[in-house]
């Protein structure tokens, strides 16, 4: 035996297994004690034991015989090394420290028996740690959720003491010093309003006057300032506002704060309560174990509040109450609310203070291109507060951002989704007979979409630092690149002096294109703010979730309006998985194809040897992207999508400069689209040959596109027309001016929404504005004639191309007919188990007297529209399939452990799942289409009305759907 100082450092124990001829013993020969105590020595763990990633740390054991234990642990050397087969004796008597021989199976034991007890306690503590961590996260949703108006009074309050106390206005942002200006006034008026109608007799009382009084009247005030400036920001028309809107929006806003509110006192009083119970029963022995007791409570309060107001609901206003209500508040606000422009005036000049808005009427026609006008009551602004207001559309925000913690789980029609704010399972935009279907279906039958819904909600975000870094400094600088508007307004044309009335018509005709253009910036500037406000609110956030729902449709959407990943590009690349995965080598290729994706201008339709070829000829352009993405080449900014390739090109440097590549994590999501997904659900439906080709249901070397095969027929047909005499055929000169213009863009959004029932109007707007953008006819009416002979070409092509899929739109179409006629809605039940009632009835106009106007409501009618009811079926059944194929993949990735998010027709996961998604989403859409989806539609019509004969189904191709998988572009 040998003393442990003489032991190297570096000899470590050695393992052996038990003897098999050896019986083991029934009871161990030592015990820990259940008390911890700290160990003398530290070890190393064997290699071959699995180990938690943070290994536990031991302390030292205390030697009731060693005084010097500090000093000991201080110095290294003086510490004993146990030997594999020795153990420690300690004796009493006699200090020297002597070593016996232990038996070489008992160290195993006691290493893994010491393993397995620390092991469990890292564990139980790391479950303790995200349990404390989740409940602090909760408790700050909450507050989000419930406190988003309280903490806009408080700072007004604030504000207002701050300009009492120092006798000066604080330096605000605009937005901020009106709402500021008119808080107090607004406050008092209301206020005022309560104690009048409080003291009037009940038969004398106004309508509105049971529900003014449910919430103080700061915020009321504060609720109205609100809602009422969002409506002018996000207004289309030039400062004014619909008062049936405003009206009904504020009304709607304050229904919905009075739910929280009436909830929050609840919740008070029942806390009060419980804790009033605990303290009389409690002795000073228990105080901590009560403290506990009130934490489970604050904890679990939503669930016990709810209890507690189950039987006590308040039941919903209706639009008449919450109208009478919002147009006297705006009647208030009109009152009181003024503005004052900069004083740059003498000291002589009276003070320029006028109404900030106004109430009067106006004609405007009832849609774009209509002559029909009607007169109508509106909130008109003051300009001085539209001039200012995208400047400072940030601070218009509510709170209500994405949640902290994962959503609720969806267990019926309203329960799901946020914690109180009100959260239903469809958008049914007031439509009584779809919500009559949901509320009647069984819960079981709407388990799959409620399962989607959760999947797609407990996908956790985050945003993108360094993308959002420079959309800032992009944004900062004017704007104008990069998608982002310009921030500044176009000159207005000066009147000329001539009085020629060409001239002076060619002006007006300026002036107002001049005018619709600005009253488009301002809009978005007002949207971009709002979206980066939100970013710039969750930036330091470790992540957060979106709660989805559904349209009518049952097509998924996060229910977050302004920052989310079915937005734009700014959105897109501001926003990246909060669980990262390492890339693995398919992941590093599928980062660079997702990247060429991205650069877009014909590189997505390349194979995939292309395009990974394509990046890997511009790693120069992609690091210094990366690196100097501000002042360098900015080769990002030529991409279609420039800010998702910003982000793609930054996780593409990280990666080649990194020693390892394949082991680098990436957080980027990855996205697979469809190809023209919507004539991809009709090819199947029809099971043509041709059609599955060419929207890529069948592999080829190359991705197929459907919009060049579109765009060439388009240019065929013309050069036909104009090679025709002018005289006999009016098109021909038009085919002359716009041959050499057709291409791919100018005929893609046509075809695009050509299977979601594009009208001929809307395919010439969407031709009108590709051929503005090009800039090659200037003169408004040859554009328009122009749009409308390229609308009806791109039109014939795409039936010469798609005859299969027509005469399943047409089949669709007539059934709609058939149905509608009998003044009933079309119905059906998606494959999910999802019932659809399409929501299309002539509204009916219902007047209520307020006290600022009469308000013409619109109402859902008995009486359904048969035309809209049989041109909306054909695109809105496609859009209840690709919404189920997208669910059942979302599910499926799910139970494969991977993290899913989905926008419609494109699926998003992590680099290294790509082909494990690929081949799901292809094997969801065969399961989809192997069932007979359209005859169980014609069997469920011809059960729903028996006394109705339908047309026979379309004959159909014999497609192989099998072939989806082993086609490399059907998503790619």
């Amino acid at each position: 035996m040998a003393a442990t100082g003489s032991l190297p450092l570096t000899q470590y124990p050695t393992y052996s297994k038990p003897p098999t001829s050896q019986k083991p013993h029934k009871k161990p020969l030592f015990s820990l004690p259940k008390q911890t105590f700290p160990l003398i020595f530290s070890f190393p763990i064997h290699r071959s034991l699995n180990y938690p990633t943070k290994p536990p740390r031991f302390l030292p054991l205390c030697d009731s015989l060693q005084d010097n234990i500090v000093q000991n642990i201080e110095n290294p050397k003086k510490l004993l090394l146990p030997n594999a087969h020795s153990r420690q004796i300690l004796s009493p008597e006699s200090a020297p420290r002597i070593f016996i021989q232990d038996p070489p199976w008992l160290s195993a034991l006691f290493w893994k028996g010491l393993y397995k007890m620390t092991n469990q306690t890292v564990k139980i503590e790391h479950k303790e740690i995200e349990k404390r961590k989740y409940n602090l996260l909760r408790r700050r949703q909450v507050k989000e959720e419930t406190e988003a108006w309280e903490k806009m009074v408080e700072e007004y309050r604030e504000l207002e003491r701050e300009m009492c106390e120092k006798k000066l206005a604080p330096n605000l942002p605009y937005v901020k010093g009106l709402f500021l200006g008119w808080f107090e006034p607004l406050r008092e008026a209301i206020a005022k309003e309560q104690k009048v109608q409080k003291g009037k007799n009940k038969k004398l009382r106004a309508a509105y006057a049971p529900h003014i009084e449910l919430l103080p009247a700061d915020k009321l005030a504060v609720i109205v300032m609100h809602k009422m400036m969002g409506l002018v920001m996000g207004a289309e028309e030039d400062g004014y506002v619909q008062v049936v809107q405003a009206a009904v929006h504020i009304g709607v806003a304050i229904e919905q704060e009075v739910r929280i509110h009436s909830f929050l006192e609840k919740t008070k009083n029942y806390q009060r309560k419980q804790i009033v119970d605990e303290v009389q029963g409690a002795s000073k022995e228990k105080e901590i174990l009560r403290k506990r007791v009130n934490s489970l409570i604050r904890r679990r309060r939503l669930t016990e509040v709810q209890k507690l107001v189950k039987n006590e609901e308040i039941k919903p206003w209706g639009r008449d109450a919450q109208a009478k209500l919002g147009s006297r508040l705006l009647e208030l606000l009109t009152e009181t609310a003024y503005v004052q422009p900069p004083i740059d005036q003498s000291g002589d000049s009276p003070l320029d203070v006028r109404p900030a808005f106004r109430h009067k009427f106006k004609t405007i026609s009832r849609g774009p291109g209509q002559k029909i006008k009607k007169r109508y009551g509106v909130i008109e602004c003051d300009p001085l507060i539209r001039s200012g207001l995208d400047k400072s559309a940030k601070h218009m925000m509510i709170p209500y951002v994405p949640m902290l913690v994962p959503p609720k789980k969806w267990k019926g029609y309203d329960k799901g989704g946020y914690l109180f704010l009100p959260s239903y399972v469809m958008r049914t935009h007031g439509s009584r007979k779809q919500q009559e279907a949901l509320k009647g279906v069984n819960v079981k039958n709407m388990r799959k979409v409620f399962e989607a819904l959760d999947t797609l909600g407990s996908t956790k975000w985050r945003v993108n630092n360094k993308v959002l870094a420079v959309v800032e400094s992009i944004w900062a600088s004017g704007g104008n690149i990069a998608g982002l508007v310009d921030r500044n307004d176009i000159p207005i044309p000066e009147k000329p002096y001539s009085e020629d009335s060409t001239e002076i018509q060619e002006w007006k005709w300026s002036v107002r294109k001049a005018n619709k253009v600005n009253r488009e910036r301002h809009s978005q500037r007002c949207d971009t703010e709002l979206k980066l406000s939100v970013a710039r609110k969750m930036e330091n956030e470790e992540g957060f979730y979106y709660p989805h729902n559904l349209d009518f449709r049952g097509r998924a959407y996060p229910m977050h309006p302004h920052l989310n990943h079915l937005s734009s590009d700014l959105c897109r690349g501001v926003l990246e998985f909060a669980e990262g995965r390492p890339l693995g080598r398919s992941g590093l290729h599928w980062l660079k194809i997702h990247l060429a994706n991205l650069y877009s201008g014909g590189v997505e339709k390349l194979s995939h040897d292309g395009r990974l070829a394509f990046v890997d000829n511009h790693l120069d352009e992609i690091f210094d992207s990366a690196e100097n993405p501000i002042n360098g080449n900015r080769w990002w900014l030529t991409a279609e999508d420039p800010f998702q390739c910003l982000a793609a090109c930054m996780n593409l440097s990280e990666a080649l400069k990194s020693t390892s590549p394949h082991s680098m994590i990436s957080y980027l999501p990855i996205h697979q689209d469809g190809s023209c997904n919507g004539l991809q659900h009709y090819a199947a439906l029809g099971r043509d040959n041709l059609e599955a080709a060419a929207v890529n249901l069948v592999a080829g070397e190359k991705p197929a596109d459907v919009y060049s095969e579109i765009a060439v027929r388009v240019h065929n047909i013309m050069k036909r027309d104009s090679n025709k005499d002018p005289a006999t055929n009016p098109n021909a000169l038009l085919a002359k001016l716009l041959i050499d213009q057709v291409d791919r863009k100018l005929v893609k959004q046509t075809v695009m929404t050509s299977v979601y029932g594009v009208t001929f109007v809307g395919a010439r707007e969407q031709i009108k504005r590709r051929l503005e953008e090009k800039g090659h006819i200037t003169d408004d009416r040859l554009l328009f004639s122009a749009a409308c002979y390229t609308a009806k070409v791109t039109l014939a092509a795409l039936g010469e191309l798609f005859q299969a899929a027509r005469n399943i739109m047409g089949w669709l179409g007539d059934c709609a007919k058939v149905i509608a006629s009998e003044n009933q809605p079309v119905r059906w039940t998606t494959p999910l188990g999802l019932p659809v009632v399409q929501p299309y009835y002539k509204s009916e106009r219902h007047l209520i007297r307020t006290t600022l106007q009469v308000l013409a409501l619109q109402r859902e009618g008995n009486s359904v529209e048969v035309r809209k009811q049989r041109t909306a079926f054909p695109p809105n059944f496609v859009h209840s399939l690709d919404g189920s194929h997208m669910m059942m993949t979302a599910v499926a990735c799910r139970d494969a452990g991977l993290y899913f998010a989905g926008v419609h027709d494109s699926f998003w996961t992590h680099a290294c799942d790509v082909e494990k998604m690929n081949q799901i989403l292809r094997e969801k859409f065969v399961e989809l289409y192997s069932m007979p989806v359209l005859e169980n539609l014609l069997e469920s019509f011809e059960t729903s009305y028996p006394t109705l004969v339908f047309p026979p189904l379309p004959e159909r191709g014999n497609f192989d759907l099998r072939e989806v998988l082993k086609s490399p572009y059907f998503f790619n």
